[in-house]
């Protein structure tokens, strides 16, 4: 990385970063519904459901991505009604890039969640009932305060994701420059152009330097959730 980054690579890490940052916004009140209904309630279906939330944990890539283009091409259930409706198309653009990317961070970010919100103690949320505050009232002082470490680590480790996101991206809206051209697609494209060594070794350089700060903060945010807990208790 000697060389300064030029304008097309430059556009690829914007790129790249708008991608994940919206997709991080899409999953994530997602991802705490979900995270906070397998952790507090017991209901028939409750296994199937963690099961389904993880899946793209195990399925190959290229799978999800055409499960994607099943549901949100323009011909599928819901990519059809959001073009007919709202004009929106998710296929060839960055936005079905994000939504990929959700995709694939959601069971990481579920996870990490989860675990914040089984680490509240239910007799610290029972307690604030018994003086009379709402379920509302206790979820949003008791719960969501203490899980917060939680969701910024979940947050962090989904962003990791997401940047690093190849195989659901590609299948589900193609490498189109500047629309869905995100930093692994852009190492993939430049490794089938002889004599890009040099650009390749950069963008993969600034994508391992993205990913693992990203995963650095999620592990301090960790540590500093359990030292909180400690204090707690």
């Amino acid at each position: 990385m000697t060389a300064p980054l030029s304008s097309a690579e430059w556009e690829i890490i914007a790129l790249s970063l708008q991608v994940s940052i919206f997709a991080i916004g899409l999953a994530l009140p997602v991802a705490y519904g979900l995270a906070w209904l397998l952790a507090r309630r017991r209901f028939p279906g409750r296994f199937i459901l963690d099961g389904v939330v993880h899946l793209p944990l195990i399925l190959p890539p290229v799978v999800t991505g055409y499960v994607l283009l099943l549901l949100f091409g323009r011909n599928g259930p819901i990519g059809g009604v959001l073009d007919d409706v709202f004009g929106i198309s998710l296929t060839f653009s960055w936005l079905g890039a994000a939504l990929a990317g959700a995709v694939m961070a959601l069971p990481l970010m579920v996870r990490a969640i989860r675990l914040s919100i089984e680490a509240v103690d239910q007799k610290l949320i029972n307690a604030a009932k018994t003086l009379g505050a709402s379920r509302w009232r206790a979820f949003a002082t008791i719960t969501l305060p203490l899980s917060l470490p939680g969701i910024l680590a979940g947050t962090v480790l989904g962003f990791a994701r997401s940047i690093g996101e190849f195989g659901a991206t590609i299948t589900f809206v193609s490498n189109i420059a500047g629309e869905t051209r995100t930093l692994p697609l852009a190492i993939y494209n430049a490794l089938q152009i002889p004599g890009t060594d040099i650009q390749v070794a950069r963008l993969a350089i600034l994508s391992v330097l993205l990913s693992l700060g990203a995963l650095l903060l999620s592990e301090w945010l960790v540590r500093r959730s359990d030292r909180d807990s400690a204090h707690v208790v």
